[in-house]
């Protein structure tokens, strides 16, 4: 009975020692991950800034081209004027929106 009991403590102890150090070699990849996490995190708030300037500048270049082009139409007579400006507008409020939604997500 003695020797049952023994070779059931001697299970259980090398059980929960495998486990235990099975958790505690798994805790350092868990901080290489935050780490690296971390570092990605910080890497696309570096870029957030530039890719926001860029969608303003490209919302100008389209707002000029659009209302060079809305313009252009509404001096010929074209008929469908309005939406061509609808369009074009939307467009615009499209891509102020993208940069609005991006830096809501970001920060």
């Amino acid at each position: 009975m003695l020797s049952k009991f023994s070779s059931k403590k001697h299970a259980i102890w090398l059980t929960l020692s495998l486990c235990s150090s099975f958790a505690y070699s798994q805790n350092r990849g868990i901080q290489a991950g935050a780490q690296a996490l971390s570092q990605a995190t910080n890497d696309v708030k570096g870029y957030f800034e530039p890719v926001t300037t860029l969608i303003y500048v490209v919302a100008a270049i389209v707002g000029l081209v659009g209302g060079f082009r809305v313009y252009n139409k509404w001096q010929n007579g074209d008929q469908e004027v309005q939406k061509h400006a609808v369009g074009w507008f939307g467009a615009v409020l499209f891509l102020l929106a993208i940069a609005a939604i991006l830096q809501a997500v970001f920060f």
